[in-house]
C-alpha cells in the first residue's frame, strides 16, 4: 500500500524542525526514501510541498537542500505571528463552536494543573494544541494553515526559554478562552496580542547560538525511520 505523500512530508518537516537535518544540508530522494521506508515518489512530492512552505530550497548542481533563512526572515515570522494570532482569536470569538470551547477549556484546565506541578515538557505540547485549536476556532482554514506553518517555522528557527511563570502564562490562556466564550472579539484580540508578545520575547535564534551538530548527518544516513508516527506539535 502506498504511503500518502503528506505523511512523508510531515515526517521530513518534523525532522527539519527538530534539527535532524542541518540548515543547508542536502536532502537526496534516495536517502530520504530509505530513511522513511518509502519509495522515491512520495519523497519527491513531499520535497515540493516543503519547498513551497519555505523549509527546502532547490539549488543548481545540488538539488534539494534545507533552507537557510536569514535573521531578518526569522524576525519577520515573529512579527507575522504578532499580527495573526490576535486576528485568529478575534475571529474565534465570533465563529467558535461549543466543541471548540470544550477543547480549549479542557486544555486550559490541564495546562494550569501541569503548570502548578512544574511539568514543562507537557506544557510545551499543551500550548501547541491550545493555539492550534484556537486557530481552528477562527473558522478560517486559510488563517489556521498559515498559523500552523508559522508555528512550525518558529520552532525550527528559535529556541524558546519557556515562560518565567508558567502559572501566569496559563492564566493568560484562560483569559483568552473567557473572551472567546463571551464573543468579545476586541478583548480576545487584546489579550492574545499581549500573550503573543510576551511569548515572543522568550525566543532566541538557534543559528545565532552556534550550536554544534557535527556528525548528525552521518547518523541520519545510517538510520531508517518509518513514517507512521505521530506528528510533533509546536
Amino acid at each position: 500500500m502506498r504511503i500518502p505523500a503528506h505523511s512523508v512530508c510531515t515526517a521530513i518537516r518534523d525532522d527539519i524542525v527538530a534539527g535532524v537535518y542541518e540548515r543547508g544540508s542536502r536532502l537526496t530522494e534516495e536517502l530520504l526514501a530509505r530513511r522513511y521506508g518509502v519509495s522515491r515518489v512520495p519523497v519527491r512530492e513531499a520535497l515540493r510541498t516543503l519547498e513551497a512552505e519555505g523549509f527546502v530550497v532547490t539549488r543548481r548542481h545540488a538539488g534539494a537542500c534545507v533552507a537557510e533563512p536569514t535573521e531578518q526572515e526569522a524576525a519577520d515570522l515573529l512579527e507575522m505571528r504578532l499580527l495573526l494570532e490576535p486576528l485568529g482569536a478575534s475571529r474565534a470569538a465570533q465563529r467558535r463552536t461549543e466543541a471548540h470551547l470544550k477543547v480549549l477549556r479542557g486544555l486550559v484546565r490541564l495546562g494550569q494543573e501541569r503548570a502548578r506541578q512544574g511539568n514543562s515538557d507537557d506544557l510545551r505540547s499543551l500550548g501547541g494544541w491550545f493555539h492550534e485549536t484556537l486557530a481552528q476556532a477562527s473558522g478560517s482554514p486559510a488563517l489556521a494553515s498559515v498559523l500552523t506553518q508559522l508555528r512550525h517555522k518558529i520552532a525550527w528557527m528559535y529556541a524558546s526559554e519557556g515562560p518565567l511563570d508558567p502559572v501566569e502564562y496559563w492564566a493568560e490562556h484562560g483569559a483568552i478562552v473567557d473572551a472567546v466564550a463571551r464573543g468579545d472579539g476586541e478583548r480576545a484580540r487584546a489579550v492574545t496580542a499581549l500573550h503573543t508578545e510576551r511569548a515572543s520575547a522568550a525566543h532566541r535564534l538557534r543559528f545565532a547560538l552556534g550550536a554544534d551538530r557535527a556528525g548528525r548527518t552521518d547518523r541520519v544516513r545510517n538510520s531508517q525511520h518509518p513514517v507512521n508516527m505521530p506528528s510533533l506539535r509546536h
